[in-house]
């Protein structure tokens, strides 16, 4: 696995992480504690070095499954995980809202490095932006965690462009995760360009579109009720089934290299930028692998051009979030 670096802060990392959620949380049901812990721990064997969770992944149960299955691993492996949801500290109840205030960011700090299992959180995000506590306040707090040696690098997810500018001027921000893929491209017109103008690296989740670029998802196709993909707009079967011209394109073009659709991209996503670091999740061993397959897959610039090209002649049907999650985006 090649490794890159997230930013010019110093986090070096494998060139593809995990997204860990999935195992707990947001796309069906849990998976068994120990077929995770087994399926965290092979993706280390395998190369991977960078591995994504957050305290509402659960809430709480996320974290403390990577922090088991990676505590053989300390020194060898980052763990990024995030605050800035209202989860009560007394309970891990979900009070619904964001909560980027201070005194709660440190409170879920010292949470979080007990069910990791960690003496620092190697990246630090703030999960959504708070409308009610200044960014700066926000980078303040994570600035005198990093100064404590308790967090190693602060990272922001789904903030817009001036928000960056303005937690960066007060604590360096190292990485920005945000969605990003063939499946939603809106990041290139102001999001990339601002990451590369201070040095910040970026993280997409959903790099292969919530699983819909892998081919494997059809109009007929039913997710399990707690399913977070039932709510999404671009996710009805109508959406789908208009959406799927964009993975037979995938596929055409995969065919030719000799690769499957969701390796084509992920290795498109990792040509766009040397220090973008995708974290697709998945629950299967050989998932994880096919995954890794796209790490290895080169990419052409007539390739590319050619996936460009193909791509722009459609239009994604549905919005990416219903209407109450996308206000939590792009502050």
């Amino acid at each position: 696995m090649k490794m890159r670096t997230l930013g010019t802060r110093g986090l070096n990392v494998s060139a593809l992480g995990l997204g860990c959620m999935g195992l707990s949380f947001g796309l069906g049901p849990a998976v068994d504690k120990q077929e995770g812990i087994a399926l965290i721990r092979a993706a280390v064997e395998k190369g991977i070095t960078f591995f994504d969770t957050a305290e509402v992944y659960g809430p709480w149960a996320n974290e403390e499954l990577v922090g088991e299955a990676l505590a053989p691993f300390r020194g060898r492996v980052a763990i990024a995980t995030k605050f800035g949801f209202d989860i009560a500290q007394q309970g891990g109840v979900n009070l619904g809202g964001v909560n980027s205030r201070p005194a709660q960011i440190k409170a879920v700090a010292e949470a979080s490095l007990k069910r990791l299992r960690v003496e620092r959180i190697d990246l630090f995000y703030q999960h959504r932006v708070d409308p009610e506590v200044p960014i700066e306040d926000v980078a303040g707090a994570v600035k005198e965690l990093i100064q404590e040696g308790k967090v190693q690098h602060f990272g922001l997810s789904e903030a817009g462009a001036k928000t960056i500018r303005r937690a960066h001027a007060v604590q360096p921000v190292t990485a920005l995760q945000s969605e990003y893929s063939l499946f939603w491209r809106e990041p290139e017109a102001e999001i990339l360009p601002t990451l590369e103008e201070l040095g910040i690296g970026f993280v997409p989740f959903s790099p292969l579109g919530k699983g819909f670029l892998t081919g494997k998802i059809d109009e007929t196709t039913t997710f399990d009720p707690s399913d977070f993909r039932n709510i999404v707009p671009r996710f009805t079967p109508e959406a789908r089934k208009a959406n799927l011209a964009l993975v037979e394109v995938l596929k055409a073009l995969a065919a030719e290299k000799g690769a499957t659709p969701a390796q084509l991209a992920l290795a498109w996503l990792l040509a766009q930028k040397p220090w973008i670091v995708p974290i697709p999740g998945t629950t299967k061993l050989h998932r994880l692998e096919e995954n890794l397959g796209g790490a290895a897959l080169e990419l052409t610039a007539e390739d590319l051009r050619k996936i460009d090209e193909a791509s722009a002649k459609i239009t994604i049907q549905g919005a990416r979030y219903p209407e109450h999650l996308q206000k939590l985006v792009g502050r």
